[in-house]
């Protein structure tokens, strides 16, 4: 089994989840952090419990022939330009989520990692949760039966009191609901709903409150798909509401039903009027250290080990999600519907 060293650029909230999370790994160690604030080497690497070298310039660390991952943790606007050095570099990638704000720079990532032959998953963990690995399950045991309906929505706050606010209110930083943390919901959507995106319709608006006024961008937004095959979804996209975290999930098919983690098949009973409960652990925190990072991450390595491409989150999997994104706030600006 192949040893990684990894190198994380940006020591911010994210790097504190993505560092214990490559360590918990059986390949992976955190050996190097680059960050625009001077770092102490020896306090780093008594935290974490192992020798960790700092740098404040990028390329210097990129450098570093014994260094095999870069873990990308900096702000949204500067993942497209670090991710193609590091891969011009010969580095692995692992990408936190959105993965750039554009989709040209997207188009830039994917054909500087296709073109260095490098791998790389992007940080849509989610898809690892329990939460998701149980409803993709129902779903491909045929308990719903087909699927013609499916919603996944992201209600989640980012207020003054949420440390990610005094960057992600900035457009240049944010870009948009979906874009800064809807993206989840709309990846899992589309993780239970796959098959090819006809066309995207997407509404959005703000909050009157005082408390999101600093946003630039308007901070909620509900977008629908229509599938080539007919079927529909639905993902709402609110960072300015004032309740607890919800990722809410409903999908309807031709044999039951699945609303967050209950069920309902004919395949299995016959109450019409009762819900039969999964037993599955709900993703109901916004808080990095809660998201299940090292199951990705493991699967990440052993995908590096088997030269194979990354399974759930590999960048392939990120670019349909991002161009979905990408296309849904264009419609929300003009107000038409954005055809595939």
């Amino acid at each position: 089994m192949k040893k990684y060293n990894v190198g994380i650029v940006g020591y911010g909230w994210v790097a504190t989840a993505h560092i214990p999370a490559i360590n918990g790994t059986q390949q992976a160690q955190v050996t190097a952090i680059c960050s625009s604030r001077p770092q102490n080497a020896q306090a780093l690497s008594s935290q974490y419990g192992s020798p960790i070298a700092v740098y404040q310039d990028f390329d210097e660390m990129l450098r570093d022939p014994a260094i095999h991952v870069v873990s990308i943790c900096s702000f949204p606007q500067d993942h497209a330009e670090q991710a193609v050095r590091a891969a011009e570099a010969g580095k692995h990638l692992i990408i936190e989520k959105p993965l750039a704000l554009s989709w040209e720079d997207c188009e830039r990532i994917e054909k500087a990692v296709r073109t260095a032959g490098v791998q790389a998953t992007v940080c849509f963990e989610c898809r690892y949760s329990s939460q998701f690995l149980s409803t993709r399950a129902v779903i491909d045991q045929g308990l719903l039966g087909s699927l013609h309906y499916g919603e996944v929505d992201y209600y989640h706050g980012i207020g003054p009191w949420y440390g990610q606010f005094r960057w992600n209110i900035r457009k240049e930083s944010g870009g948009s609901a979906l874009l800064t943390a809807g993206c989840h919901a709309l990846d899992a959507l589309l993780l239970c709903m796959d098959g090819e995106v006809e066309s995207v319709s997407s509404l959005s608006t703000k909050s009157r409150s005082e408390i999101f006024a600093p946003y630039e961008y308007e901070t909620t937004s509900v977008t629908l798909l229509r599938f080539r095959d007919g079927r529909i979804g639905k993902c709402a996209a609110v960072v300015d509401c004032l309740q607890p975290y919800y990722f809410h999930t409903h999908f309807c098919g031709s044999e039951g039903s699945l609303l967050d983690n209950k069920l309902h098949s004919n395949k299995l009973q016959s109450n019409k009027a009762a819900w039969s409960q999964l037993s599955m652990k709900m993703m109901d925190s916004g808080d990095v250290s809660d998201h299940p990072y090292v199951a990705q991450f493991q699967a990440f390595f052993d995908a590096l080990d088997h030269n194979r491409e990354m399974p759930l989150t590999s960048l392939s999997d990120a670019m349909r999600t991002h161009k979905i994104i990408f296309a849904a706030d264009a419609s929300a600006r003009s107000g038409e519907p954005v055809h595939l």
